[in-house]
């Protein structure tokens, strides 16, 4: 009986909090986004404030749904994400809040979007305030992540492209060896890889989000101690040849750090 009355909790709970996110990028959008677009002019500026409110409106919102028990949520060593500046975060995807944690543990975190989100009303406001970058033109996108690395952000991308279907990795996409590659980024000291998991499953690829997990879910998430040794690619091979390259050896390494989780 009890276990009934948790599950029921946790489906209410989880759908309070969906209409909560939602609810609220539609209040950024049309009070303190707009208040700061009024304060300041620089567009540079003003993407930094945005993020920021963004970062800890995150925060916020992981707090309430762990206090209300709908996920457990473990950061190891949140000082470590904090200090995080000018990095490529390459993490696995196991559940839809993957980001949302992130963005709430590391300060002036920048993301790609899918370019539809763009007209989604409740985040359209929240992602063009904050300047994220959009996967609509992949020349255009190399450049901004480049820009975006340069400036000191840190640019979280999922090497898998969409979510981890129930726990085993998806075949990697080439975007992440190509933001390191064109951006000419030193493996050993701009790349940092974070694990994730969610014990049991849940929020998955394909997985309605009232279909919750039979017991409460634990988000845990760490830096990696082992992070990928640099890959010794050859500067005359095509780029195209460099980026397959790259993207096995981090696919390999991550299937690795996965399989000890």
């Amino acid at each position: 009986m009890i276990s009934k009355l948790n599950y029921c909790w946790r489906v209410l709970g989880t759908g309070f909090c969906f209409a909560l996110f939602g609810l609220g990028g539609m209040i950024l959008s049309l009070t303190i986004l707009p208040l700061q677009r009024l304060i300041y002019r620089q567009t540079e500026v003003r993407q930094r404030k945005a993020r920021k409110l963004v970062h800890y409106t995150f925060r916020f919102f992981v707090a309430v749904m762990d206090t209300l028990g709908v996920i457990g949520f473990h950061v190891h060593n949140r000082d470590a994400f904090k200090n995080l500046r000018g990095q490529l975060i390459l993490a696995n995807h196991p559940s839809l809040i993957d980001v949302v944690v992130l963005i709430a543990a590391v300060p002036r975190a920048d993301c790609v979007v899918k370019a539809h989100l763009f007209k989604n009303p409740f985040m359209r406001g929240v992602i063009q305030s904050t300047g994220y970058i959009s996967n609509d033109d992949p020349e255009g996108l190399l450049v901004d992540c480049c820009r975006s690395l340069a400036a000191g952000n840190n640019l979280i991308i999922f090497p898998e492209g969409t979510r981890s279907d129930r726990g085993s990795l998806q075949k990697f996409k080439r975007g992440a060896a190509n933001i390191a590659l064109r951006c000419g980024l030193p493996a050993a000291s701009v790349i940092t890889s974070v694990l994730i998991t969610m014990k049991p499953s849940t929020l998955t690829k394909g997985t309605p989000w009232y279909r919750v997990a039979p017991k409460k879910a634990h988000f845990s998430m760490h830096i990696a101690a082992e992070q990928p040794q640099p890959w010794q690619g050859h500067d005359h091979e095509p780029m195209s040849m460099q980026s397959r390259g790259l993207t096995k050896h981090l696919e390999t390494y991550f299937h690795n750090q996965v399989a000890n989780l």
